[in-house]
């Protein structure tokens, strides 16, 4: 059954090859799936190579994206669908409430910001969805060693382990997505 796949990833045009590779080969597994991207609008970096991937394999793009940065050229125009919002809190909005499932894949801050607020969310019940880290080479790493460091310190509920799945590559990405079945979520309050 087609899905629409929220992806984070990076607007950057200086990350290295083999994070170009990646985006251009979940773009080219949504595509042929039938799929539809939701993602952050941008023809650059990470998010233009995504979504120009998913086009030329028969999937569909939808882009959301802050009217400021369109108005700056950065708008991926081929778009199926392109949403303007007024700012970057409206993008998550929106971009949170089309979406089937949340794919992290190597970013910088805007990406680490969105992935948060998605586990956030489904911490407070907000959503059920899954949530993906796209650990290519380890990226996400130290991120997952500070979460233990806050579920050791009690900041964090162990059990918000359940709450996303981490792979090392697109084709055990799609197995878990199409194996996805929500976990029950504990009261955050310790």
């Amino acid at each position: 059954m087609p899905r629409a796949i929220c992806v984070f990833c990076s607007s950057s045009e200086a990350v290295a090859s083999d994070y170009k590779d990646l985006a251009r080969e979940l773009g080219a597994a949504i595509g042929q799936r039938g799929d539809t991207l939701i993602y952050g609008g941008c023809n650059v970096g990470l998010m233009g190579l995504l979504a120009r991937s998913v086009h030329e394999h028969g999937g569909r793009v939808i882009g959301i994206i802050p009217r400021k940065l369109a108005d700056n050229g950065l708008a991926y125009e081929e778009a199926d669908e392109q949403i303007l919002t007024n700012d970057l809190r409206d993008r998550k909005a929106l971009m949170d409430e089309r979406s089937d499932a949340f794919v992290v894949m190597p970013g910088g801050l805007g990406t680490l910001e969105e992935a948060i607020e998605v586990l956030n969310l489904k911490q407070l019940r907000y959503h059920r969805r899954p949530v993906v880290f796209l650990n290519s080479g380890g990226y996400y790493d130290r991120l997952f060693h500070f979460f233990e460091q806050t579920f050791e310190e009690k900041f964090v509920k162990p059990g918000v382990r359940k709450l996303y799945h981490t792979v090392a590559g697109v084709e055990e990405l799609l197995i878990y997505l199409d194996e996805y079945q929500p976990p029950e979520i504990e009261e955050k309050w310790l």
